[in-house]
């Protein structure tokens, strides 16, 4: 095999990312990797690819490319499990580590078992940018009424009665291409179960229908606060798992708490 590069394959409340240390194997055009790696009957299969690094700011850094090739600026779900690669693998013993992103320096407060592995990490994600409170859109024939959150990326946060009622296939691509978003968006629908408890699918820009969103849960529970659906703290259950999302009052920041899983590790050729 030439040009050999290891991988450990993760994932987070079932949004399973590959993930490549390029301290230790650089990676040239990780575009083109994450869409040929990603597919799932051809490659590894994943939501995308996540490259850890060394940083001037931080104690490691991020850069995430979607299953089709496209950079996003964070992910929650892949930073936590970053906090538990570096752990896990001995490149840190620190349990507070920080991550820069695209979306600025993240802080990962990581929990550790008995066995001296990572079991739950904690990030701050920072504060909110909240947009068009109900914004109306139309797609597909009918009207959506969204609030609009940023997490250092895009979201639409839509509220419904009943969430099995949602074509999300047919309907997410058209959101996330709306001409109101010329950037796209991640599109998340929402079933209010209890004031502390949400059902939450996602449709994640450049990635489709995945089973868990970090910053999608998190722009849940802001949009639930911001449109009185729920309290500040809020578990969202997903389709590959819950995440407990806090938006603090007095900081005004938001936590995400969940877990991170180590699928498996493999080679693979550049």
């Amino acid at each position: 095999m030439t040009n050999p590069v290891r991988f450990t394959k993760m994932h987070g409340a079932g949004n399973d990312y590959i993930y490549i240390n390029t301290m230790a194997y650089p990676l040239e055009n990780p575009e083109k990797q994450a869409i040929r790696w990603s597919a799932l009957h051809t490659g590894i299969g994943s939501d995308g690819l996540v490259l850890i690094g060394s940083s001037e700011k931080a104690d490691f850094s991020m850069r995430i490319f979607n299953a089709d090739g496209s950079e996003a600026m964070m992910c929650g779900n892949a930073s936590r499990c970053i906090g538990k690669y570096v752990y896990d693998a001995g490149l840190t013993d620190k349990k507070t580590v920080t991550l820069e992103t695209l979306s600025g320096i993240k802080e990962l407060q990581l929990t550790v078992s008995d066995d001296d592995t990572v079991s739950e990490v904690t990030v701050d994600m920072g504060t909110p940018g909240i947009g068009e409170p109900a914004l109306e859109l139309e797609a597909g024939g009918q009207v959506y009424t969204g609030t609009v959150v940023s997490m250092g990326n895009p979201h639409l946060v839509i509220f419904v009665n009943d969430i099995n009622d949602i074509d999300l296939p047919a309907i997410g691509p058209k959101l996330e291409t709306h001409a109101f978003f010329p950037d796209r968006t991640n599109v998340e629908f929402v079933q209010v179960l209890k004031d502390d408890e949400v059902r939450m699918r996602v449709w994640e820009r450049g990635s489709g229908i995945t089973q868990a969103c970090g910053t999608g849960a998190c722009a849940t529970v802001v949009a639930g606060v911001v449109c009185g659906k729920t309290k500040r703290k809020t578990k969202v259950f997903m389709d590959g798992g819950p995440l407990t999302i806090h938006w603090d009052e007095n900081s005004g920041k938001v936590y995400m708490t969940g877990g991170a899983v180590t699928v498996f590790e493999g080679i693979i050729e550049k």
